[in-house]
């Protein structure tokens, strides 16, 4: 049974596209503080995290690998670009968010199983939600099922925190992919000088393509950490 291991990438959509009243809504906790350096400071904070909301972001980029065969699909936001294969894997480019997603959800159908790292707290609801703003179908509706089970959805966060087993200070921390990959010794797919706090800046350069590449980077070391957990960890209890 072959599993899907999947991550994307998202962007915050700008200010302007929201009305008078959401604005002042997203900005509240700034314009409690008096006019000044302090919350100029808090506004451009809260702007930078909508890209963690479905409301105020877009999906930029899903990369997706087969767990099994190393094949996969890379779906980017685009500008301009052919698609390519690059080895096993298919570089998709879209100049819609929709039909972006709708090429997604076709794919998931083909799975019984996903593996993702923090896919039940972020990449999942992201999808779900965003995929319901646009409109767009949404083929799986089981990914956020039963939390103390890996399947069809094993998050790799939840597994190597044993379900958050000692909170946030204990033995089993939760840390992040890259710490994770650098400890079970797998190449960490911020070596290339990419993470995700440089999207917003590659978005504003147009390097859509390095964005696409970041993710599939991602995704392949969660699948070499999902081998890992599999040989070493999986099955306690």
């Amino acid at each position: 049974m072959a599993t899907l291991v999947f991550d994307i990438e998202t962007n915050g959509l700008p200010l302007e596209t929201f009305d008078e009243t959401q604005q002042e809504y997203l900005l509240r906790d700034a314009n409690r503080l008096p006019e000044g350096p302090e919350r100029d400071a808090k506004s451009a904070d809260l702007v930078r995290q909508f890209s963690l909301y479905p409301l105020t972001a877009q999906v930029l980029c899903i990369a997706m690998v087969n767990a099994d065969s190393g094949r996969g699909q890379v779906l980017f936001l685009a500008e301009d670009y052919e698609p390519d294969d690059e080895g096993e894997v298919k570089f998709v480019p879209f100049a819609d968010e929709s039909e972006m997603l709708q090429d997604f959800w076709e794919l998931a159908k083909r799975y019984d199983t996903i593996a993702t790292f923090n896919g039940r707290g972020f990449d999942v609801p992201f999808l779900y939600l965003r995929s319901a703003v646009l409109g767009v179908p949404i083929s799986r509706k089981d990914w956020l099922g039963y939390r103390f089970q890996t399947e069809p959805h094993c998050d790799l966060a939840e597994q190597l925190t044993f379900y958050n087993v000692s909170g946030r200070d204990g033995a089993a921390r939760k840390f992040n992919l890259d710490f994770y990959c650098k400890a079970f010794g797998i190449p960490s797919p911020k070596a290339a000088g990419v993470s995700g706090n440089d999207v917003s800046h590659l978005v504003a350069d147009g390097r859509f393509r390095d964005i696409a590449e970041y993710c599939l980077r991602d995704v392949r070391a969660t699948v070499e950490l999902l081998r890992i957990w599999k040989e070493r960890l999986a099955g306690i209890k």
